[in-house]
């Protein structure tokens, strides 16, 4: 009789642990954030996890009511890895909701993921307009190219350039960039001479820039993804194009934060146009920079303000839901208004695209270091690309 009362007992306390273990599984959620830690992109992966760990550093890491846990997969930038790494996470992990996305064709891979999964998606980072109509379950919260090339075409125009020569990477990002800057130059009466692409990897610029000086245009517009921005600058420098008198003028990603002041002078007097600054002059800002700097020893870049939003969007969709992810959580992520460091943002309720401020900035020498220093603004501008 003891022994079987001791068996009674064990069995007992056995499924109080099984209770507990359920409780406490109930009362978490998990994310899973897929970046290029590693590979070409990885600055974009760096930022962007510097970012989610502040925010949860912030945050105190609940939401819902629930703890959060976030679960960082490296994918270096390689398609079949997103893939891959965003069916486990949904599958074994079961996490609420997918986020990161370091470039377009990493975040096209997992779209398919997140509809079959009815698993929301929070785009950080790539920009190709055409991203959010891959899933009704994908959200965005960094920008898109024709969202800021349109701006610079726009300054362009105003300030007697009239011959352009467009230089893009050559993927979806930039070929939004290149369309869309080229139709506003040219609708405000500008030329283009030549447009000129470079690979996504492995890019030399030296060619196509001696290209370039012999066409000598008034300016060239560039862009590039995070990341090559130093590499471009110095060959630019080196072929002589600032000292020929062609003006370069660039979307946000040239002239990155995270690699600004490797550039040397080369980079001061760049006009570009771009929804993000460390140098952006508000309160909202100030502390960001000053938080993620004691927090990491880098200055915060575009990137890290798309990942920081992106939990941002999450969290505040989870306390709407209580935890609840699917169908709930994605609307609950529509038409969030908030303010950023970047300014104020909302998230389209029909599009899921972000809608944002964007700044025509100048690079120049502030107490020693190179910045981004805003000088007009276009006020809550949805992406062109969308635009019927």
């Amino acid at each position: 009789m003891m022994r079987r009362n001791h068996l009674l007992t064990l069995a007992a306390l056995s499924l109080g642990v099984l209770s507990g273990g359920v409780v406490r599984a109930e009362d978490s959620v998990k994310i899973g954030v897929i970046l290029p830690m590693t590979g070409p992109s990885a600055s974009t992966g760096r930022q962007i996890d510097a970012a989610i760990k502040l925010w949860m550093a912030q945050s105190g890491g609940k939401a819902g009511g629930k703890k959060v846990e976030v679960i960082i997969k490296d994918d270096a930038g390689v398609a079949d890895t997103t893939r891959r790494l965003a069916q486990e996470l949904v599958v074994n992990d079961k996490v609420v909701a997918l986020a990161g996305f370091g470039l377009t064709p990493l975040a096209l891979a997992t779209a398919p993921i997140a509809t079959q999964s009815k698993t929301p998606m929070v785009v950080m980072a790539a920009a190709t307009s055409m991203i959010t109509e891959s899933s009704p379950y994908i959200v965005r919260t960094s920008f898109t190219l024709p969202q800021v090339s349109i701006g610079i075409a726009e300054w362009a125009a105003k300030n007697k350039i009239k011959k352009v020569v467009t230089l893009v990477a050559d993927y979806g990002p930039g070929n939004d960039a290149e369309k869309f800057f080229t139709s506003q130059f040219q609708l405000n009466g500008g030329v283009i001479t030549d447009k000129l692409r470079t690979p996504l990897r492995g890019a030399d610029f030296a060619p196509v820039l001696q290209k370039v000086r012999d066409l000598s245009p008034d300016a060239l517009f560039v862009f590039l993804p995070s990341g090559q921005g130093a590499q471009f600058m110095k060959q630019f420098g080196e072929r002589g194009l600032d000292k020929a008198g062609i003006k370069l003028i660039a979307t946000g990603d040239v002239t990155d934060d995270d690699q600004l002041n490797d550039m040397g002078d080369v980079a001061l007097g760049v006009v570009n146009s771009h929804h993000y600054s460390a140098a952006h002059n508000t309160a909202v800002n100030k502390k960001y920079v000053a938080d993620f700097q004691a927090a990491n020893k880098f200055r915060p870049n575009f990137m890290s303000v798309g990942g920081y939003d992106g939990m941002r969007v999450i969290f505040k969709a989870l306390d709407t839901t209580k935890g609840v992810g699917g169908d709930a959580l994605l609307a609950a992520m529509k038409g969030q208004i908030f303010e950023s460091p970047r300014g104020p943002v909302l998230i389209d309720a029909q599009t899921r695209d972000v809608v944002q401020d964007v700044y025509i900035r100048k690079v120049e020498r502030v107490n020693g270091q190179l910045y981004n220093v805003e000088f007009d603004t276009i006020k809550s501008v949805k992406d062109p690309g969308k635009l019927k």
